[in-house]
C-alpha cells in the first residue's frame, strides 16, 4: 500500500500527539505512526502529577489516551506500525514500515523520544512504577519523608539526588567506581545535603518488595572486602543515563554527541528543510512531558509555515526567502541564489 500525505508523524508521545493536534487543526491531514511503543514512556508510568489541567493527578496511560482521543477528534489519521525505514533524499520523503506500507510525505515530523537505560535486573521492571522510576523530576514528590536510592555517578545522578533531597528523608547515592563521573561543581553541591550518602564501589544486585512495592534494596561493595548487605528503602531512581532514539535517522540528520538530533535554536527545524524534530529525540535537558508537549506544538506550526511557503510553478520548486540551503546575493543590481543544493 503506498500513501500520501502533507504531513507525517513519526512517534506517539506527547510531543507526536500534540503536533498531530496542531497539524489537524491546520488542515494538514496528518498521518501519524505509533511506533512499537503506542504512547511512549508514558505508558510505563503510574501517577503522573505535574502535568498541567490535571489538579488531581493522571495516570499516564490515561493522559496518553486523553491525547490520543483529542488528536483522532481533529481529523488525524493514527496507524499503529513502526518505521523501519527513511529515505529523506527526494521530494516527496519516502517512509517504509514494519508492515511493509510506503508513506509519501511533503513534510516529517520525527517525535520518537529517548528511552531511560536500565540496569536490566529482573525485578526492575516489575515494580517499575511502584517503587522503581527513572525521574526523579517526575516521581519524587510521592517519596516524601521516605528513604531511597539512586543509581549512578554522573551529573544526572547527582540532580536526581537533589532533587530528591527536596522529599526524601534519605538518600542513598550507589556509585559503582571509586570516583564521580560528574563535574566538580555538582560534587561541591553535595555538602549541602546531610541526607545524602554517598556509597563508591557499590552496585545495586537486586531490588525486593512484596510484589505491590519496593521494600528493600541489596547492594554489592568491591572495596575493601566483596559483600553482599540489604538496605530497607521505598524507592530506586536509576539515575545511568537515556539513549535517543535515533538509529533510524543517523546516516540522514545531524546528530549531537550524544546521540540526539540537533535542531535550529528556537525551532525544530534540522539540517533537511521539511523534516522537523520535537520532544526527547532532541532534547537532553529536560525531557518532560509538558516540555515535549510544547515543541511538539512548535514542530506542526513550523511545518505549516514550511507548507505554506512553498511554491510550485510548472514543477520548479522556489526557494523559501529565509531558506538554509541557498544564499542570496546581489550581483549588478541583480538579485539570485547561490549555492543553492536541493
Amino acid at each position: 500500500m503506498v500513501r500520501e500525505t502533507k504531513c507525517a508523524i513519526i512517534g506517539s508521545g506527547p510531543a507526536g500527539y500534540t503536533a498531530a493536534i496542531y497539524a489537524s487543526r491546520a488542515a494538514l491531514d496528518p498521518v501519524l505512526f505509533t511506533g512499537l511503543q503506542m504512547g511512549g514512556q508514558l505508558m510505563q508510568t503510574t501517577e503522573v502529577d505535574n502535568f498541567p489541567g490535571y489538579p488531581a493527578g493522571i495516570f499516564g496511560p490515561q493522559l496518553m489516551e486523553d491525547l490520543r482521543q483529542q488528536s483522532l477528534r481533529f481529523g488525524t489519521e493514527i496507524i499503529q506500525d513502526d518505521i523501519i525505514e527513511v529515505d529523506f533524499s527526494d521530494r516527496p520523503f519516502r517512509l517504509i514500515g514494519h508492515t511493509g506500507d510506503i508513506t509519501l510525505a511533503d513534510s516529517i515530523i520525527i517525535a520518537t523520544g529517548a528511552s531511560a537505560k536500565w540496569l536490566g535486573l529482573e525485578n526492575e521492571s516489575r515494580y517499575f512504577g511502584t517503587g522503581v522510576s527513572g525521574c526523579a523530576t517526575c516521581d519524587g514528590f510521592f517519596y516524601k519523608d521516605k528513604s531511597v536510592v539512586v543509581v549512578g555517578g554522573g551529573d544526572t545522578a547527582l540532580e536526581e539526588a537533589f532533587f530528591l533531597a527536596k522529599f526524601a528523608k534519605e538518600i542513598h547515592l550507589l556509585v559503582r567506581k571509586d570516583t564521580f563521573r560528574a563535574s566538580q561543581i555538582l560534587q561541591n553541591r553535595l555538602q549541602q545535603f546531610p541526607q545524602i550518602s554517598v556509597h563508591f564501589n557499590t552496585e545495586l544486585k537486586d531490588i525486593l518488595g512484596d510484589g505491590k512495592k519496593v521494600e528493600a534494596v541489596v547492594l554489592k561493595t568491591s572495596i575493601p572486602n566483596e559483600e553482599e548487605k540489604v538496605l530497607p528503602v521505598e524507592g530506586v531512581f536509576v539515575a545511568i543515563g537515556h539513549h535517543p532514539n535515533t538509529s533510524l535517522f543517523k546516516d540522514h540528520l545531524t546528530l549531537d554527541e550524544r546521540g540526539y538530533i540537533k535542531t535550529v535554536k528556537g525551532s525544530s527545524k534540522t539540517g533537511i528543510p521539511g523534516v522537523f524534530a520535537c520532544g526527547d529525540v532532541q532534547d537532553s535537558e529536560y525531557r518532560q512531558a509538558i516540555t515535549a508537549a510544547g515543541s511538539g506544538c512548535m514542530a506542526a506550526l513550523d511545518v505549516e509555515r514550511y507548507l505554506s511557503s512553498r511554491l510550485e510553478n510548472n514543477g520548479i520548486f522556489c526557494l523559501e526567502p529565509e531558506s538554509t540551503i541557498a544564499t542570496i546575493i546581489t550581483k549588478n543590481g541583480i538579485t539570485c541564489l547561490e549555492n543553492i543544493t536541493l
